[in-house]
């Protein structure tokens, strides 16, 4: 490497090498176990230059996560540094990663090191850290790189399987334990292009003979089976406690003896499809781009194809303009059937798009990965598309969106697409500091949260906590 070379900070400029152990000292030595350390350097592409003075830090990478895509690939890397917008140039240091494929390898998180010796272990680090410091950096003797944390809940982890899906790249299911009064166990999909975000989870329990040995197994060699009553991914509850917007209409086609039919856009592990099938009673449709990821979803996660639940490959917002075009004369109806995955049913695919439905839920996100991660796609929200969305709909029924937005003017772009072609609009903030829930209807709806309750509203809070479906208020 040239002599001078990170002496500049250029946005979007990303380098990684290795670096012999033994050619630098190190405080707490054990740390590392490997004969190389991993070195990445990331400038962040939202860089003003010039930068008179520029914020930079720097991450220990977990130890013994080096092989997780967050860690070890550059669209992870970049997501950490997204994580922090104000830092000019952040600097991973880490044990080397290696090329397996770490299918069935048991990660457990190591023993943190006190504060104390943590501290002299960073301050070891800087005369490593001196010589990938830009210009701008006053390099005294007491300069002072901070060290940021990288904190999840994950206690251990095991990894069920690799594949490449023909769409969303590769993916990994793993098993994960977190932490938690007791033992708490998810099964979890993941995306190797946004490796940071979790694709969709769903609790696992173990399969053990009697309830005291579930605290005693063995975690590696353990089998496992879904629990598909309760929705833990963050966004998914408020997601569904938007029917409560249209409660009545739900109960009204109970009673009339129809089952209410919602079509989810995108389906991951299947989770909120399952869900709303077996707690709720909704027939359900699920389109996916991805055919390996509906595989996945039905081999790890529990995902049952059948009456109660149809599943749709391909793209969720062509699909979209196409069933809104649909008739009986639609010359084109030929394309939309090639698209309809063979499923052991009687009927014909075309009663899957041709009926209305009662709720459409969206969960997409973006495909650019080099960008920060962001929810719903800039394609969905073209006037078309949402046209396209509202005439699939029944006359008092919802869209419903799962929102991330990478800043406040993405937000407002959204609420502005969405008023642009529904008469009302309410929100539900999920929490968690980054995802939204948006509900649009497509004629005004009188919500009081605290109106007498039907069968199903009361069905509603028996499977969602309440607490979210006071927190609808009106955008």
């Amino acid at each position: 490497m040239e002599e001078g070379t990170f002496d500049t900070l250029i946005p979007s400029r990303y380098i990684s090498f290795t670096l012999p152990l033994n050619s630098i000292i190190i405080s707490q030595n054990h740390y590392f176990h490997t004969e190389n350390l991993q070195i990445s350097v990331l400038d962040s592409p939202s860089l003003q230059l010039p930068i008179n003075s520029p914020k930079i830090a720097a991450m220990l990478v977990p130890k013994f996560r080096e092989n997780d895509w967050i860690f070890n690939t550059e669209l992870g890397q970049l997501q950490l540094l997204f994580s922090f917008p104000e830092i000019s140039r952040l600097i991973l240091i880490g044990n080397a990663h290696d090329n397996d494929d770490n299918v069935g390898k048991l990660y457990k998180r190591s023993v943190e090191l006190n504060p104390f010796r943590r501290e002299e272990l960073e301050k070891s680090l800087y005369p490593l850290l001196t010589v990938l410091l830009p210009n701008e950096i006053d390099k005294a003797d007491d300069f002072h790189v901070p060290f940021l944390r990288y904190e999840d809940n994950v206690i251990s982890s095991v990894i069920l399987d690799k594949c490449i899906g023909t769409c969303v790249g590769e993916m990994l299911v793993e098993d994960v334990e977190i932490e938690g009064c007791s033992r708490e166990f998810r099964r979890r999909l993941r995306f190797k292009r946004m490796p940071n975000l979790v694709q969709s989870e769903i609790y696992i329990v173990p399969r053990v003979t009697d309830e005291k040995s579930s605290d005693f197994f063995d975690f590696e060699k353990a089998e496992f089976c879904p629990n598909l009553e309760v929705l833990v991914h963050p966004y998914l509850a408020p997601m569904v406690v938007g029917l409560a917007l249209v409660a009545v209409h739900i109960q009204e086609r109970f009673e009339s003896g129809v089952q209410p039919r919602g079509c989810c856009m995108g389906v991951g592990g299947g989770a909120l499809l399952s869900f709303l099938s077996i707690n709720l009673g909704f027939e359900v449709v699920g389109v996916e781009v991805d055919e390996v990821v509906l595989s996945v979803a039905e081999k790890y996660f529990g995902l049952e194809t059948g009456q109660g639940i149809q599943l749709c490959v391909g793209d969720g917002i062509e699909i979209l303009k196409k069933a809104a075009c649909y008739d009986e004369n639609y010359k084109s109806s030929r394309n939309l059937a090639s698209n309809i995955r063979e499923l052991d049913c009687c009927r014909t695919k075309f009663e899957l798009f041709r009926s209305k439905f009662d709720v459409i839920m969206v969960d997409l996100d973006s495909s650019d990965s080099k960008m920060d991660i962001s929810a719903p796609p800039l394609e969905f929200l073209q006037k078309d598309v949402l046209l396209a969305a509202k005439s699939c709909l029944f006359e008092h029924i919802i869209l419903v969106l799962n929102v991330i937005p990478r800043n406040q003017t993405f937000y407002n772009l959204v609420i502005h697409a969405l008023r642009e072609v529904f008469d009302d609009l309410h929100e539900l903030d999920v929490g968690n500091g980054e995802n939204f829930v948006l509900i649009a209807s497509k004629t005004s709806i009188d919500w009081n949260s605290g109106a007498p309750e039907n069968v199903f509203m009361s069905k509603l809070k028996s499977v969602i906590s309440e607490m979210y479906i006071d927190a609808i208020r009106k955008v």
